[in-house]
């Protein structure tokens, strides 16, 4: 006799296959999210949990990271769990100054049952260029989501001198996020 698991399925017939359909339903879940913040003077710039040498920070209720923001939002989608706006409102005075390492991590709290499979960002900003520190972020967000940095992608480009963020007046961030199912084995 060997200890199994009600999880270990073998498929032999077409009732099998359906049945690992069942358990599995909902294994893996996808989230996207999009911030952006106004660049503004005397506020440091904080990007993935990591300040950068610049002349202008992001304006926003909290630091204005709005790579962690788009990173917590996905999470938060990934689940259907709503919006940072519902967790964190910007009218709330318990929250102003926040530190965005703080909020991400909040949010993956909340994911319980669920780990992050990876995580694919890409910086959207005219200047500073983000190549010198893109190691660093990606270093910064595994330490917050304690996952193993090759499960963290963060990749940049400009907005070619167009709108807002191509007239250095924003930077944004985007997220997609894979997460699965935690099985009892």
């Amino acid at each position: 006799m060997i200890d199994g698991s009600k999880n270990n399925i073998k498929i032999t017939t077409k009732e099998d296959y359906f049945r690992a359909l069942d358990i599995t339903k909902n294994s893996y879940r996808i989230g996207h999210s999009f911030d952006i913040h106004r660049l503004v003077e005397n506020r440091p710039l904080i990007l993935g949990g990591i300040k950068l040498n610049y002349e202008y920070g992001l304006l926003g209720h909290s630091d204005g990271d709005s790579l962690l923001h788009s990173i917590a939002e996905a999470l938060l989608g990934s689940l259907a769990l709503g919006d940072l706006g519902h967790i964190y409102p910007d009218n709330d005075p318990n929250t102003l100054g926040i530190d965005s390492k703080v909020i991400l991590s909040h949010v993956y709290d909340l994911e319980k049952g669920y780990y992050i499979r990876n995580v694919d960002s890409m910086i959207y900003a005219e200047e500073p260029k983000m190549a010198p520190y893109i190691i660093d972020i990606r270093k910064s967000i595994a330490d917050i989501l304690d996952i193993d940095m090759a499960d963290v992608s963060v990749k940049a480009t400009t907005f070619e001198h167009i709108g807002q963020i191509g007239k250095k007046e924003a930077i944004a961030a985007s997220t997609v996020v894979l997460v699965y199912k935690k099985f009892e084995v």
